[in-house]
């Protein structure tokens, strides 16, 4: 497929959590990376608001295992304990697919849809080690990206058969993608089978709860970002040898 790239990532550590749930004082993670979680690390790759990320599945390569720290958090008040203990994933790693598909509620950057380059940008991105910093769920966990050949190297839990894992937060809803003016919370019944979830598409999952109403989409025109061709035609510039190019770093979401 023209639109869809396949990577690894890996990192010493990982937090992956629920987000309705994080705001107490300690966090443990999920045994497996969530959707929203993959979704941010394919957005730190490449992403522009002309495109949407969907991730196919993630293969989890190495065994699970965690790993417990003491976090001396922000002092608020002047008493009270100030050390909470953060239960990580150590030494993971994960060889993912995903694919992007435009944004058909962004009819205003209807110029910027050029599938392949949009693809090839990707896919250079990816040999890059992504656009901006990768992270495992979390700032503290420093996530490294790299091509890879899917499916190939031999994974831990390759037949290991079906590992129920219960419900799992997949993602939100962003009023920019969804073309609704609230703000979404999804949830699905995750399974893993020989080491790979499969993810549904988020219009697929039917646990889905609103979080907050009335929130507008964000602001991009297609005068606030650099076209796909003038990005395409830089990097194609660099690699000729026609000096580097700094690609466009302004249209980014927080993820």
């Amino acid at each position: 497929m023209r639109n869809s790239i396949m990577f690894k990532v890996y990192g010493r550590m990982a937090l992956f959590t629920d987000p309705l749930t994080r705001i107490g004082g300690e966090k443990a993670s999920y045994a497996v990376p969530t959707y929203q979680a993959l979704k941010g690390i394919v957005e730190s790759i490449y992403w522009k608001p002309t495109i949407i990320w969907y991730i196919d599945e993630v293969r989890v390569m190495n065994e699970i295992r965690t790993q417990s720290r003491a976090i001396k958090r922000r002092k608020y008040e002047k008493d009270g304990n100030e050390l909470s203990f953060y239960q990580y994933l150590s030494e993971v790693c994960y060889e993912v697919k995903a694919h992007f598909e435009f944004n058909m509620h962004r009819p205003d950057l209807a110029a910027d849809r050029n599938e392949n380059k949009h693809w090839q940008i990707a896919k250079r991105m990816v040999e890059r080690g992504g656009r901006r910093d990768v992270f495992l769920g979390t700032r503290e966990c420093q996530g490294y990206v790299e091509p890879v050949k899917y499916g190939k190297e031999k994974g831990f839990y390759d037949e290991s058969g079906k590992m129920p894992l219960g419900v799992m937060f997949h993602g939100f809803n962003y009023p920019d993608e969804s073309g609704k003016d609230t703000l979404e919370v999804r949830l699905w019944q995750a399974v893993m089978e020989n080491g790979i979830l499969r993810f549904p598409r988020p219009e697929a999952c039917k646990l889905v709860r609103i979080i907050r109403k009335g929130v507008a989409p964000k602001e991009f025109g297609i005068q606030d970002i650099t076209s796909v061709e003038k990005e395409s035609n830089g990097i194609e510039s660099e690699i000729s040898g026609g000096g580097a190019y700094e690609l466009d770093s302004t249209a980014h979401r927080d993820v």
